[in-house]
């Protein structure tokens, strides 16, 4: 069986490149997009959906927002839903139910803490598994 995969959407190198290092590191198998555009190109190409989409919401060109709103346009015409996780900067108050109240399943906060996204990666593995 394949190990699940997370699509990681981040504008920035070096956090691509941590945040692949900590989700590898959890055990999973990590695609990476450099931008909304890039990851609505690896959802529509996708034969499943991802297991987590972890999207950033602040990006040049399109936001994580906008990118969310397409990818769940998309997911319509397959028939299948991806987990989305706003992951932003932006710790104010009222930030994390804007992220929800737009469509994203879940937020973290950055810099992203490896416990927290640990602990919100195996909750969404044991949702996944029905437990």
């Amino acid at each position: 069986m394949p190990l699940p995969s997370v699509l990681l959407v981040e504008d920035y190198p070096a956090s691509r490149m941590v945040g692949t290092m900590m989700l590898e590191h959890l055990g999973y198998t990590v695609e990476t997009a450099s931008s909304g555009v890039e990851a609505i190109e690896k959802v529509a190409a996708a034969n499943r959906p991802f297991m987590a989409i972890l999207m950033d919401v602040q990006m040049p060109g399109m936001d994580g927002f906008e990118a969310m709103r397409l990818i769940r346009e998309l997911e319509l015409e397959k028939g299948c839903r991806n987990t989305i996780i706003a992951v932003t900067a932006q710790a104010l108050a009222g930030d994390r139910e804007r992220c929800l109240a737009a469509g994203m399943d879940d937020y973290i906060s950055k810099p992203i803490s490896p416990a927290i996204l640990e602990k919100k990666m195996a909750a969404l593995a044991q949702v996944m598994r029905g437990i």
